[in-house]
């Protein structure tokens, strides 16, 4: 292998990061690191350089290396049991959720294990869950080994807690056959009654007999099986003395099949098994687009879905890895580097440098020393560390946040659709008109009492209604989730048009988490300065010193002749006959005043010649979003993080919006339940464990995350965070939706009008009943779905 040195923006050939200067050169391909080289050699070796056609730079970066012996835990029996899906004498199959799949290099590479490992049997993806279903032969090949082979070629499986004794979720198709068996009948039910309708010769009338029974044998299924899903709704809501948007469609099933049972025995007519039929048929397939994109997503993810499986416990002078449900009090782990706490403990040896800014939304990492309690949730950033035990991982600070009562409690369920308000009163409406009908025809002609009744009932049904609320809503769930926007269910979209106020996690909402945005102030600095400074920060582990070290560009390690840091106060060394110091104003002055802003100093000689501020970088477009929503709502951000950002926040958002800091998971709660006793309908937008009690509290919460699949509190809704700045397009789409509904049942009334205006006449025929009825339902979903369609191009969604 020869190495040289070209342009510093080569693209690594794996990955597709920049190189550096000095680039690792293999096989006339450039890449970043040797880690990036030793996977395309892996993959030229068994053929599967197809990899790199079909998507150019598919790769992930192998820059930072995996740790030796991190899948130990998968030679244990226990945890192998808890994992595998099934095993026999031969086979084990497995499921590995794989976050790095993200192109269709991806499902080629993953599909093909077999070619890296003959015992590996096959390998399924599931893009959309980010899966890979694997079957290995466990007598020539372990689970560790599998997980091995995926991390040596990038895709290291994700294993949590959560994973121990999870059954796999299966998809509910009882719908989908439900909606099936409907769609069958009703086709050939409307098949076997036309004849009758257009006429039937005078010959051939031995055979409406026939195609009547034949009829009322495909409604049987429709009735007793595919309907059965609106019957166990009605009568659950029956049960709390509330008629929901069901009972209207349960009510027209009943009377339609008994009238038409009526006809087709009395010998007076064909019935309406093809409108009721209709009615199944048509609202289960609203169902269905409605409960389709949902899934793969979990709205109800616990702590345990952000714990590691297993831990490495030090026992004497040995180390043993153990699953996380058997670490006990007094147990004394070991933590690497970027590894979680599990448990809250005493660190007893190394000095921690811990990032708790999941837990708190504190974006510094906290430095303790040895003797000081350190808590579950926050990761170790450096050198190992040893902790002991003092609760276990049930008992833990986060488990305790987590498990608050809060965050048990359903949202007040009486908020019931206004769409379930106007089918109750629709359903008395209805009643009230067949009472009367009846008392007329009773008084006048009783003959036409059970033609009037039955034909009230039937043209009545508000099923025009009720589809156009399935309908737009499953479309708009689904034009929202083509844009990142996966909510818990229809209920939440009405929530969203309802909201009056919005409030806001800083931290890795707004803003990526990460310190990416530097400025320098002080005295003019050299390029051989920042050479000096750059060597010196390259020395330490801290995210704040490999900020400055980014910002600055590469300096000469070999200039640097020695150095002493003080874990997170600062570091200082001699850089090339130099005294350099950086770090806080504690570290450079001696002084304890905290800056309100993140910040570090600069010492050439024992003098301070300028300091570096830090601000968390926004996403892009955050502030054109913000200036968007401050027109139309109030806007609150709370922030775990130092109020160095409070002067442009405000300047941002206007003196009228409410900016807190150093906001604990308690506050957050707090905030949302005060502005809601103050009557307003709350939004909150969060990503962490500290924003899961605001989240659960608000009227909608909406979690951000970087990758849907990724952990996220419980909440309403998960958006990925690329698409934060379309939030206010969001919506209006939901506003909308609500005046789409209205319209729809406006053109419904006014329907119900004109047939009840015949029916209640008892003059109306069954064709033209069973004509009006999937007529007009057709036309309510035609114009719901095509005016919410076009509501997302308005809204720039589409």
């Amino acid at each position: 292998m020869n190495t040289q040195a070209i342009g510093k923006h080569t693209a690594c050939y794996h990955c597709g990061e920049a190189c550096g200067k000095q680039p690792v050169i293999a096989h006339s391909k450039s890449f970043c690191c040797e880690g990036c080289k030793m996977v395309f050699e892996i993959l030229s070796s068994n053929g599967l350089c197809d990899y790199y056609t079909l998507t150019q730079n598919p790769g992930s970066n192998q820059k930072v290396q995996v740790r030796e012996g991190k899948f130990v835990f998968l030679d244990d029996e226990k945890i192998i049991r808890s994992l595998v899906a099934y095993q026999d004498e031969v086979q084990t199959h497995v499921t590995f959720y794989l976050p790095q799949i993200h192109c269709s290099s991806c499902l080629y590479l993953l599909e093909n294990l077999h070619k890296l490992n003959e015992h590996i049997i096959s390998s399924k993806v599931n893009f959309t869950r980010k899966e890979a279903d694997i079957i290995f032969n466990h007598q020539k090949v372990s689970l560790r080994k599998v997980s091995e082979i995926l991390t040596s070629i990038g895709y290291e499986p994700y294993i949590s807690f959560s994973d121990m004794n999870k059954a796999k979720p299966k998809m509910d198709k009882s719908k989908i056959y439900k909606l099936g068996i409907a769609g069958f009948c009703f086709a050939n039910i409307m098949l076997l009654s036309f004849p009758e309708y257009l006429g039937i010769n005078a010959k051939e009338q031995s055979l409406i007999g026939l195609f009547r029974i034949l009829n009322l044998i495909l409604s049987l299924p429709v009735v007793f099986y595919s309907a059965s899903e609106f019957y166990i709704s009605a009568w659950r809501a029956f049960q709390y003395k509330f008629l929901n948007i069901d009972a209207p469609i349960v009510l027209a099933v009943i009377v339609t099949f008994a009238r038409s049972l009526y006809e087709v025995f009395s010998g007076s007519g064909s019935g309406y098994f093809d409108s009721m039929s209709g009615i199944v048929f048509f609202m289960l397939i609203g169902r269905v687009l409605q409960d389709k994109t949902y899934q793969q997503l979990s709205f109800e993810r616990d702590y345990t879905s952000y714990f590691p499986l297993a831990v490495t416990r030090l026992n004497n002078d040995s180390q043993e890895t153990v699953a996380l449900p058997d670490v006990r009090l007094n147990d004394t782990l070991l933590v690497h580097n970027e590894e979680l706490l599990p448990a809250d403990g005493i660190l007893t040896r190394g000095k921690a440098l811990i990032d708790y800014s999941f837990v708190t939304g504190e974006s510094i990492p906290i430095v303790k020393e040895m003797g000081e309690i350190v808590y579950a949730g926050g990761k170790q950033i450096g050198s190992n560390i040893e902790v002991l035990v003092i609760k276990e991982v049930a008992q833990s600070y986060l488990t305790k946040l987590w498990n608050r009562e809060e965050l048990k409690q359903e949202k007040d369920s009486s908020k019931a659709s206004f769409v379930h308000l106007l089918s109750r009163y629709f359903t008395w409406v209805v009643l009230a008109i067949a009472t009367i009908t009846a008392v007329y025809w009773y008084v006048n002609d009783p003959q036409k009492i059970w033609n009037s009744i039955t034909a009230v009932m039937i043209i009545a049904c508000p099923c025009a209604l009720l589809l156009s609320n399935t309908f737009t809503n499953g479309n708009i769930l689904r034009l929202l989730s083509r844009n990142k926007l996966y909510l818990r269910n229809a209920q939440t979209i009405e929530t969203i048009a309802g909201i009056n106020h919005i409030v806001f996690d800083k931290t890795g909402t707004l803003t990526t988490g990460n310190y990416q945005d530097v400025q320098y102030e002080g005295l003019l600095l050299t390029g051989n300065v920042k050479k000096k400074i750059a060597a010196l920060a390259a020395q330490s582990t801290h995210p704040i010193s490999k900020a400055v070290f980014t910002y600055l560009g590469n300096g000469e390690e070999n200039i640097v002749k020695g150095f002493k840091e003080i874990l997170g106060r600062g570091i200082e060394g001699f850089v090339d006959n130099d005294l350099v110091a950086i770090g806080s104003k504690d570290f450079l002055f001696g002084n304890n005043d905290k800056d309100e802003e993140t910040s570090v100093y600069v010492a050439i000689e024992g003098k301070v010649i300028g300091k570096f501020r830090f601000k968390n970088h926004y996403r892009n477009n955050i502030p054109a979003l913000l200036q968007q929503l401050k027109k139309a709502y109030p806007i609150t951000v709370l922030s775990g993080d130092n109020a160095g950002e409070k002067h442009y926040l405000q300047q941002l958002l206007g003196k009228s919006a409410n900016v807190l800091f150093h906001q604990q998971p308690e506050d957050k709660l707090n905030r949302v339940q005060q502005l809601q006793q103050q009557g307003k309908k709350v939004m909150m937008i969060g990503d962490g464990l500290n924003d899961a009690g605001a989240l659960k509290q608000a009227d909608a919460g909406i979690a951000v995350t970087d990758n849907a699949n990724n952990f996220t509190p419980a909440s309403d809704g998960i958006l990925e965070a690329s698409n934060l700045p379309l939030l206010y397009k969001f919506i209006r789409l939901c506003k909308i939706n609500k005046q789409i509904v209205l319209a729809s049942f406006i053109i419904s009334v006014i329907y119900n009008i004109v047939g009840i205006y015949y029916a209640v006449q008892g003059n109306l025929s069954p064709m033209i009943a069973a004509i009006l009825m999937p007529s007009s339902s057709l036309s309510i979903l035609l114009i719901t779905f095509g005016a919410s369609t076009l509501a997302a191009k308005r809204t720039g969604i589409l």
